[in-house]
């Protein structure tokens, strides 16, 4: 096990991979074009519970001991969970953490949360101390929207660039015990501010702050986007995809290629299910990749990807006091390990 620093905020690690992951999602992202890839899809959006906030950590309840039975686990085998959601004070996280009486790291990114986890998990184990983490991150469409935005009953009219919080949860097994699929390098983000201030415009607030992190990324590691089958960004949607393509080739003279995917475009059918920009939330990103992505690698139909969740670091007070919309991005390559390596 090791970490070796390359760069301002890049590392490389060795000794950690990613075991099992589980992915719980809503009926509106069952009904997409990755619907075969969720562990278990919801036939609604949890009207059984007495809240949507509720039902959010039942969602990520129930990622979770998916994971674990996937893992031939119970709770006592994990040594730390870190993860984070986009309520006030982590609430589903943090209650969630009630039942599993676990040690707990909190973290939050806002969509961002999922990568966050699995860079600071990996930084952990990398460097000899836990075993095995749980990495979690879940959002849910109906309390996002109450929080950030307006409550769903008062019928307001979306803009073409908002975006669709997911209702989905992911849960990754990290562990020091060897597996097919590697943690190979990541970069922690930075907080930029290009002015952005429309929290139905997410990513124009967080475009720039995915293309520093790529950018960053591959340049510390002496790589291009050559050596990816897929870079993953996790809330841009199709606004946002374009964005980063112009940001990075005007400000940065560098070519992402058609290699550059986004979480949110590919969880729905865009023009048939109405979502507008496409999906966002920290579920949103966990969600594809523990199921997509995860099980593509796992299969050998892709062998190197470098998932780029991004985060728009607002909340309802900020904006009512005519703060701007910073973004953030984490980054983490994941390498399926060839026989013999």
């Amino acid at each position: 096990m090791a970490v070796q620093r390359s760069g301002e905020s890049s590392y490389q690690i060795e000794g950690v991979y990613l075991g099992q992951t589980a992915a719980v999602v809503g009926p509106k992202e069952g009904e997409g074009p990755l619907a075969d890839w969720f562990d278990r899809i919801w036939p609604d959006e949890g009207t059984r519970y007495p809240s949507y906030e509720k039902a959010e950590q039942a969602l990520l309840s129930e990622a979770e001991s998916i994971a674990l039975d996937k893992s031939n686990m119970t709770w006592s085998d994990v040594d730390v969970v870190v993860g984070g959601d986009l309520l006030d004070q982590l609430i589903t996280t943090n209650f969630d953490a009630r039942s599993h009486s676990r040690p707990m790291l909190g973290v939050f990114s806002a969509c961002a949360s999922f990568t966050e986890g699995l860079a600071l998990a990996s930084l952990i184990l990398g460097q000899g101390g836990p075993s095995t983490a749980l990495v979690t991150a879940a959002s849910h469409h109906l309390s996002a929207e109450r929080q950030f935005r307006f409550p769903l009953e008062l019928g307001y009219q979306r803009s073409p660039t908002a975006s669709w919080t997911a209702t989905a949860s992911g849960v990754a097994v990290l562990s020091t015990r060897r597996s097919d699929l590697r943690i190979d390098s990541l970069t922690i983000g930075r907080v930029l501010d290009w002015g952005s201030h429309d929290p139905n415009d997410m990513a124009s607030a967080m475009a720039p702050a995915a293309v520093d992190t790529m950018v960053r990324h591959l340049e510390a590691m002496g790589e291009t986007q050559a050596h990816y089958d897929a870079i993953v960004t996790g809330d841009l949607g199709r606004f946002g995809l374009t964005l980063a393509q112009h940001l990075a080739a005007e400000e940065y003279h560098v070519s992402l290629g058609e290699k550059l995917q986004d979480c949110g475009e590919m969880l729905y059918d865009i023009q048939q299910q109405d979502v507008h920009n496409g999906g966002s939330g920290p579920g949103c990103s966990a969600g594809v990749f523990s199921g997509y992505f995860a099980e593509n690698l796992r299969s050998g139909r892709l062998h190197r990807i470098l998932l780029v969740a991004t985060g728009a670091l607002f909340s309802p007070k900020s904006y009512q006091q005519g703060e701007s919309i910073p973004g953030i991005a984490h980054a983490i390559a994941i390498t399926r390990q060839e026989e013999g390596q």
